[in-house]
């Protein structure tokens, strides 16, 4: 059986994260769930669903997914998959057995969730959101004859794979960065349709206009360096 840990990055989602913690499926090893400085009470409701919980101070999305990486490089049994997932209730847990039977199936490196429109609930990505995917994957598409169509966050990977990544990204760059790094390695790698919903609470960063431009500004860094770089 394959070991499986799910690392959740969250910021005052005390609303939603024992909804998320409670539909993900069985076949997990270990839910890891980032508060990154909440002041809610996101770290108790996480506990008491469950969870494992850490926190890290420092504000981003990446810091909280790399406190998560740090975890369990300390352990003594490394897991075979990581999945990443928002804490806001927007993906929907239980489809994490698609999300990493790519993975277990056909030994896929790497999975991504797309949230494609006709599974997506109307209003659950902001105009923001939309552009910086086409955006993205457009420019992926062309520098790197990529087949990504969306920058998902509810996503799965052989933690060998993750760990040679070497991710740096403390911000709003982690996914892109994900994402083209699997493509300078030439990594296998998949879409899965997924389904997305309407969020509890308000987005940190599509639902303010601060965090829109710095994603755009962060996703667009990751593009072009990479694309210049040897």
């Amino acid at each position: 059986m394959s070991i499986i840990k799910v690392i959740i990055p969250a910021y005052n989602e005390a609303d939603s994260i024992a909804h998320v913690i409670q539909d993900i499926p069985d076949l997990v090893n270990e839910i890891i769930v980032v508060s990154n400085n909440s002041s809610d009470d996101t770290e108790k409701n996480a506990k008491q669903a469950g969870a494992t919980v850490l926190t890290e101070t420092n504000k981003g999305y990446g810091y909280a997914c790399l406190k998560g990486m740090d975890y369990i490089s300390k352990q003594e049994e490394k897991p075979d998959i990581i999945v990443f997932l928002d804490g806001d209730y927007s993906d929907y847990p239980e489809q994490l057995t698609e999300l990493i039977a790519p993975i277990l199936e056909d030994n896929i490196d790497f999975v991504v969730g797309s949230r494609v429109k006709r599974l997506r609930e109307s209003g659950s990505m902001t105009v923001p959101q939309e552009f910086g995917n086409w955006l993205a994957t457009s420019l992926m598409r062309v520098f790197f004859k990529s087949t990504f169509t969306d920058l998902g966050p509810f996503r799965a990977i052989k933690y060998d794979k993750l760990l040679n990544l070497n991710m740096i990204d403390k911000t709003y760059g982690w996914t892109v960065e994900m994402q083209l790094k699997v493509l300078k390695q030439n990594l296998s790698y998949c879409e899965i349709p997924v389904k997305y919903r309407n969020r509890i609470g308000v987005s940190k960063v599509s639902g303010t206009i601060k965090g829109a431009i710095f994603a755009g500004i962060k996703i667009l860094y990751w593009i072009f360096k990479y694309s210049f770089k040897k």
